[in-house]
């Protein structure tokens, strides 16, 4: 029952406001209130934000204590252990986490509006009474040794805290938020201690708090949490000024990664100074989106890169313009010169007006979409007060790029990326003539082997030794089509139970096992498919496979962890109807399949979901979790004998009977199927749905390549709908491959009353690819794009593993992928203009159109 406490704080009238006005209340200690009441939906994100970060460390800069601090805050106060804080928050239906910048740690708690006080006293809580358990601040700080493995590991992360290493020289922004090792090793639970007494300190906070509040109970609230806290003496935080850079600095360092990586930064302004917003809308026109001149010329005209973009990072002390670009290692060279090419063609040649105001839009728009969740207009609020102690710096701020002028583009270019400003750091893989450093070690993959043992089960083994992680993934045939409209969602609250306790581990002894390996383990629940993810170090291989064993094979389905993933659940629900796109796909695929099958969606529908009982997912479980209708795929550094010998002993006792249901087959459709609806919204979208194939057609991957050829932001579909016509907001394609038939759709998000002309428009373009199909330029970048995309995921060596599960459990086999590239790049036009005149059939299609409500 909820408490009239509870109560207090939600409104009493349901009413919703127009560009609701903030507020800010300072109380007598110093502690800040920023409140905006929104009552357009029945949520609220409420958000304590420290005015500390990595640069205010002090004597412990380059340790992460405040990187720290953000992992411990959550795991306990003097009043409330770790544990209940995490359920707290999960029984009011909310999502709790935090991060950490340079400049701030914030903490926040998303919530429906009957949840407030639970996520406005906890995060009182946390900020004046955390208790940082020894024990726990043990297993956090290997979890952050993990992370800076990782970032040391992943190319992108690595040369992005490479590049501000090199752009700065004195600024506390050249250290990296998470710490370094030698730093980090050093603390000890009474300096993070310290550091907490002194940063979080009430005159160093503020809250954040928007939706369907009250913003006076609000205001009480808080102040009741903090009636005895008191102002402390905050030390003067002097930051050393960058000084100037006088010439241009380059560093290219090698590593055993498989594409390169440039950057180039130039230093700007802090965010409040006047010639920002104009570099803004400068980087907008160089490099965002695929319209963009970065992307335009390098990436499509010349072949170059395979990403590219340009950006700012604009904190509230000087920054940096940047542009970044992945590529083949040989074309490091061209890349580089073609990239600044552009850039002395912005300081050279005026920039039309089209492009300006087009450039103007997007940052606008992307801006804007930003305040759509309560979260989002939490962050704006307090990213604005933090910055320049202004709420409405942020809407000041697009009124200054909305007076940009050509002349400002121009003249801040000059003025900014000189030779003598820029740095380049660039990350590439071994090169020709170079060589490696001697600690440096590069071991080639061995091939994938698979084994069946005798219960059935399917093992998939890869030795990489390049890194000391093992990945596993055990996937499962299940999801949707195992599934009917009474027990529509099952399949989802079933895999979140996994976790949630055994007969031997309960749900926190299963998270504390596996995070003081500094591992991690998740479960997920699809359209065709569930399955548990686990990734450990190598050393850690047998309790890894014994972690996954028992979460697989042994769950309890305890009643209180199913009625709290139930609310869960059934709030992701609600949370849907607020995404327009994915909600009218969920209207589309339901009037295309019918109710089963992909007609009916991961999530569940509401009654279903409100339903399923304990016996439901008993029965699920016993049903699909069977050695037969597994495929474990262990990929990393293992040897394959002793991990099969391992992978026996844990699972070959393994038993059990499938009973999984037959395919659904979709229902045969023969004419034009349309259907409307009207949201509190104030775009309007189309998507138009036709009948598709499988996974083993062979016409998939021309039906791929032509969702990639019509999905680009220079596609045709984009540049004659949104570009000339100006209906779109947003224009694309989706091809959904599935064990049965599924779908290929377009979809535009437009304005009100332009409806009709999008759906006539993106008919029109349907016709013309029947006709003609693609142009070679439009095939050959829509096979670019796809094969990059596909050569840059399975760098991670968790995505290959399972993307060769899947091949392997829907029956393509686990080598299905070493010819894919092949019979992509083999598509021809012909192929394709047969696919698009095969399914993109006027006569057999659905049409779904979501209206703004009147």
């Amino acid at each position: 029952m909820q408490s009239a406490a509870h109560q207090n704080l939600a409104p009493r009238q349901r009413r919703v406001a127009s560009g609701p006005a903030a507020r800010v209340i300072t109380l007598d200690h110093g502690l800040q209130i920023i409140v905006r009441e929104d009552h357009s939906a029945p949520v609220a994100s409420v958000q304590a934000w420290c005015k500390a970060g990595s640069i205010h460390e002090g004597r412990w800069l380059g340790a992460g204590l405040s990187h720290v601090l953000e992992h411990m805050l959550f795991k306990g106060t003097t009043t409330r252990p770790g544990a209940q804080i995490d359920r707290e928050v999960q029984s009011a239906g909310g999502y709790i986490n935090a991060y950490t910048s340079f400049d701030r740690t914030v903490y926040y708690i998303d919530v429906p509006n009957t949840g407030v006080q639970v996520a406005l006293d906890i995060l009182c809580d946390i900020m004046q009474n955390a208790s940082l358990p020894e024990e726990e601040m043990a297993r956090e700080m290997e979890v952050i040794r993990r992370e800076m493995d990782m970032t040391h590991d992943d190319p992108g992360q690595r040369s992005a805290r490479r590049l501000f290493e090199t752009a700065y020289t004195r600024s506390p922004y050249r250290f990296t938020v998470i710490g370094y090792p030698d730093i980090f090793n050093e603390l000890k639970r009474e300096d993070v201690l310290a550091y907490y007494r002194e940063k979080y300190a009430p005159n160093n906070l503020f809250f954040v708090v928007v939706g369907d509040v009250d913003a006076a109970a609000v205001e009480q609230r808080i102040r009741q949490n903090f009636a005895h806290a008191k102002a402390r003496p905050l030390p003067p935080m002097v930051l050393p000024e960058e000084p100037r850079q006088l010439a241009a600095r380059e560093v290219i360092e090698e590593a055993p990664i498989a594409l390169a990586h440039v950057h180039f930064s130039w230093h700007i302004p802090d965010l409040r100074h006047p010639d920002v917003p104009a570099l803004d809308v400068l980087a907008t026109i160089l490099g965002s989106g695929r319209s963009s001149r970065l992307y335009q010329t390098v990436r499509e005209r010349l072949g170059l890169v395979n990403s590219i973009e340009a950006w700012t990072y604009s904190p509230g002390n000087p920054g940096l313009f940047g542009m970044s670009a992945v590529m083949d290692a040989n074309k490091l060279e061209a890349a580089r010169a073609a990239m600044l090419d552009e850039i002395e063609k912005l300081k050279s040649h005026p920039i039309k007006p089209a492009e300006l105001q087009k450039a103007i839009k997007q940052f606008t728009s992307a801006t804007l979409a930003t305040r759509k969740t309560m979260a989002g207009q939490a962050q704006d609020l307090g990213a604005s007060w933090l910055a320049a102690g202004d709420l409405d710096f942020s809407t000041r701020y697009l009124q200054a790029v909305k007076k940009t002028t050509a002349a400002d583009l121009q003249r801040v270019a000059r003025q900014y990326l000189t030779e003598e400003n820029r740095t380049c750091y660039a990350l590439t893989p071994p090169r020709p003539n170079h060589l490696a450093a001697p600690s440096i070690t590069v071991a080639r993959s061995a091939s994938i082997e698979k084994f069946t043992l005798p219960n059935g089960l399917r093992v998939l083994l890869k030795e990489d030794h390049r890194l000391p992680f093992v990945e596993f993934r055990a996937v499962l045939r299940g999801g949707v089509l195992a599934e009917t409209l009474d027990t529509s969602g099952l399949t989802t609250l079933m895999t979140r139970l996994l976790l949630k306790g055994t007969r031997k581990r309960s749900a926190e002894r299963l998270a504390r096992e596996i995070e003081s390996l500094g591992g991690s383990m998740d479960t997920y629940g699809g359209n065709q498919s569930f399955g548990l993810n686990v990734e450990v170090l190598q050393a850690d291989f047998t309790r890894g496979l014994d972690l996954l064993a028992d979460a697989l094979l042994h769950p309890v389905f305890p009643a209180e962890a199913l009625e709290r993933e139930r609310q869960v659940q059934l709030a992701s629900l609600e949370n849907q109807r607020d995404q327009i796109l994915p909600y009218a796909a969920r209207l589309m695929r339901r009037v295309l399949f019918g109710p089963a099958g992909y007609g009916l969606d991961s999530l569940g529908e509401t009654a279903s979901v409100q339903k399923l009982s304990l016996a439901d997912l008993q029965q699920m479980h016993r049903q699909l979790v069977v050695p037969s209708n597994c495929v474990l795929a262990i990929f990393g550094d293992v040897q394959t004998g002793p991990a099969l010998k391992a992978i026996e002993k844990m699972l070959g006792r393994w038993r059990g009977r499938l009973a999984l249901p037959p395919l659904p087959q979709p229902p045969a459709l023969t004419k034009v199927v349309r259907h409307t609806e009207t949201l509190e919204k104030k775009q309007a979208l189309v998507i138009i749905g036709f009948p598709g194939v499988t996974l083993f057609d062979p016409d998939r991957h021309a039906l791929e390549l032509l969702q990639e050829a019509c999905s680009d932001l220079g596609s045709r579909l984009f540049m004659r709908i949104r570009d000339q016509l100006g209906l779109a907001y947003y224009v694309g394609a989706q091809n959904f491959l599935g064990l049965t038939p599924g779908f290929f759709a377009f979809y535009a998000g437009t304005e009100p009353g332009q409806a009709a002309l999008c759906e006539a428009e993106m008919l029109a373009e349907a016709t013309l690819l029947r006709r003609e199909g693609l142009a070679e330029e439009e095939l050959q970048r829509a096979k670019a794009k796809l094969l990059g995309q596909r050569k840059i995921a399975r760098q991670d060596l968790g995505h290959q593993a399972m993307a060769v599960a899947l091949d392997e459990l829907y029956g393509l086999g686990c080598h299905y992928f070493e010819q894919e590239d092949a019979r992509i790049q083999g598509v021809t036009l012909e192929q394709v203009r047969a696919a698009a005149e095969k399914y993109l059939c006027p006569e057999r299609m659905v049409v779904v159109v979501i209206n703004p409500q009147p």
